[in-house]
């Protein structure tokens, strides 16, 4: 709910029926909801999730900030076409350029609940955690120090991307692509240029791949 929305919603002096949602012990504000008290058989529902609990539903709607899945055990939503809602970064541990590579209005889905969005009243869900994430796999397989092949896929500022395995892609860092010092990655390569590459960060928790060049040309990469 916006601002403006807000404003109309309530006024100074007006009374209230809210619940109290979350209390900041540090001396913050106390969040309190109305629609806790409008819609009890919606706060009920989401009160009773418990984290990491698999819900199933239909994809509602496809929305540029996020997907609404109506859930079979819960109510309707009283604004959204759904209860449940998926961010983009939780669609899939992969790239994509649209939410529809990955899902379609009327298409079923099971997710994992993640939490309780007490100001918009919704299931926060994540679809990517129900199926395995391919870094921990490639992880697994890798190590630092290994070459590799991989395909330019993006060109920014301070280096490239590069994709050396399915669904795994590491940075290039702009030091790193070259041995004498360059003013810009396409200087270098360009998307599409299958490269050499060696494996010279590997964070697992954060999901990051560091890579070079200077290494990777030392000698033939290893096939991925």
């Amino acid at each position: 709910m916006d601002e403006a929305t807000d404003d109309q919603a309530v006024r100074v002096g007006q009374r209230i029926t809210a619940e109290v949602v979350s209390v900041d012990l540090d001396g913050g504000p106390v969040e309190l909801s109305m629609a806790a008290t409008e819609h009890p058989e919606l706060w009920a529902f989401l009160k009773s999730l418990s984290l990491g609990e698999i819900l199933s539903g239909t994809v509602a709607a496809i929305e540029r900030f996020g997907v609404f899945v109506a859930l079979d055990d819960g109510p309707e939503h009283p604004l959204f076409a759904g209860v449940g809602f998926i961010t983009y970064p939780e669609l899939s541990w992969s790239h994509f350029e649209a939410a529809t590579d990955i899902v379609q209005v009327g298409e079923r889905v099971s997710c994992e609940f993640l939490q309780f969005d007490t100001w918009n009243g919704e299931a926060r869900l994540s679809l990517r955690a129900t199926r395995p994430d391919p870094f921990q796999a490639f992880a697994d397989s890798v190590a630092v120090g290994r070459l590799l092949d991989g395909v330019v896929t993006k060109l920014v500022p301070f280096g490239a991307f590069v994709r050396v395995a399915d669904g795994i892609e590491g940075l290039v860092h702009l030091d790193e692509l070259s041995r004498t010092p360059v003013a810009a990655p396409e200087d270098v390569v360009r998307v599409g240029d299958r490269i050499s590459v060696a494996v010279i960060e590997l964070d697992r928790e954060r999901r990051r791949l560091a890579l070079s060049c200077r290494l990777g040309a030392a000698r033939p990469p290893d096939s991925a």
